[in-house]
């Protein structure tokens, strides 16, 4: 295929990718108009059922614009040759590899954050705060964005460095050796991530004393789960919306409990809540899930090999040169409609998961707690009450609302 046509096929996916997704979401956005099953009745009152159709419309309407933008910039870019124009230019300042490509990933990734920025921010400051979620300030804003900035010339400097010595090196064979090396880094990510990284943005602090510890404690030594580390994250820093999340692998092993979540959930609710959680951790989820995510990545990784020195596909993104960075650029779009058919089987698997933590959850505590915490939390954040089948198929990780209460309660 030449490089024309290449180009031609970049366009054609990318045009694609778009036109499903808007399609998906037009489908999602009329769906959540239905009336309210039987089974999820009184989750909202009348006022507040309008609010949340207000909050789930204007979200769309806005992921609409911002989504449109960056596709009308991407696409342009690329018919210009925009990539090509920059790799030109950056061989003027840094005509060695591993700078040029260094360089070009670095340009791209800060490019790409600052045309974001209005969009977050009306985002957030705008559509969260009209409907009382916001609570990040100003401030806080900016210290995110900066220490994000020096997280990724930190971590993303060393993991695109590694890469392009590899490539330097080994060639066609670096997929392999680059693959050891990122799967490394994935579990010491999950491992060390609620030590290193979170208290870079929020405070962890241990679960004090009394009930809610005391119950989580007992529940934990009836299952058989060694538990000592649990936290609170002060989650209200940024947003009134509640979560908790299990990280970390055998004595590294953490429970993090959003501080917005114990303020409005009563006490069986939340061992309700670690139950399901404790129920990923039996089940052997967590590991799975990295092990899939680490066969994904060496497949991707296998394939970019097959594409990573041709000069066909450089020329397509408008350069005059055969260059890695656009090799690997290139790549990620054609890569994408492979992305996404693993995307939906990953999500059946996940989707999958969450019903046997729910099960877990309800055989060794109850069924009501999680079901209540499970509406409270959809009602608290003005959550969808029935997406469209095919939107929750395509990009749901976890099972509707709907779903998973009526598999609960047909467990005995």
């Amino acid at each position: 295929m030449d490089y024309q046509n290449i180009l031609y096929l970049l366009i054609g996916i990318l045009t694609f990718e778009f036109l499903l997704s808007k399609l998906l979401g037009i489908l999602n956005n009329r769906s959540r108009k239905q009336p309210i099953p039987p089974e999820l009745e009184g989750i909202y009152d009348e006022e507040k059922y309008v609010t949340a159709q207000a909050y789930q419309s204007e979200v769309f309407q806005f992921s609409i614009l911002s989504s449109t933008f960056s596709f009308v910039v991407m696409i342009t870019f690329l018919w210009v040759g925009g990539f090509g124009w920059l790799d030109e230019y950056l061989r003027g300042i840094a005509p060695i590899e591993p700078l040029t490509s260094l360089y070009f990933f670095g340009v791209v990734y800060l490019a790409s954050d600052l045309l974001g920025i209005p969009f977050d921010l009306y985002g957030t400051f705008v559509i969260e705060e009209k409907y009382g979620f916001n609570k990040m300030t100003a401030k806080t804003f900016v210290l995110d964005k900066l220490k994000g900035y020096v997280l990724a010339i930190i971590l993303g400097g060393i993991i695109a460095s590694l890469f392009i010595v590899m490539v330097m090196f080994f060639e066609s064979n670096f997929w392999i050796f680059f693959w050891i090396a990122i799967s490394v880094f994935m579990i010491f990510i999950n491992m060390f991530y609620t030590s290193l990284i979170i208290p870079l943005f929020n405070k962890l602090s241990p679960l004090e004393d009394g009930e809610l510890k005391s119950a989580i404690t007992e529940y934990s030594q009836k299952v058989g789960f060694n538990l000592k580390n649990i936290f609170v994250i002060d989650g209200s820093k940024r947003s009134s919306k509640g979560n908790a999340f299990f990280s970390g692998l055998g004595s590294k092993k953490k429970v993090v409990l959003y501080d917005t979540l114990i303020d409005n959930h009563t006490n069986d609710e939340l061992v309700g809540v670690l139950a399901h959680e404790v129920g990923h951790y039996k089940k052997k989820h967590i590991i799975w899930s990295m092990l899939l995510s680490i066969l994904q990545t060496g497949f991707m990784l296998w394939l970019l090999s097959k594409f990573i020195g041709s000069s066909d596909i450089s020329w397509a993104m408008g350069g005059n040169v055969t260059a890695l960075h656009l090799n690997v650029f290139a790549f990620a779009i054609l890569f994408s409609p492979i992305s996404t058919i693993l995307g939906i089987f990953m999500n059946m698997y996940s989707r999958k998961n969450e019903y046997e933590a729910d099960a877990y959850a309800v055989k060794t505590f109850r069924k009501e707690p999680l079901i209540s915490a499970l509406k409270k939390l959809t009602s608290d954040n003005l959550g969808n009450l029935t997406p469209h089948p095919w939107y929750e198929f395509m990009n749901y990780s976890h099972p509707s609302l709907l779903k998973r209460i009526q598999a609960m309660q047909r467990i005995k």
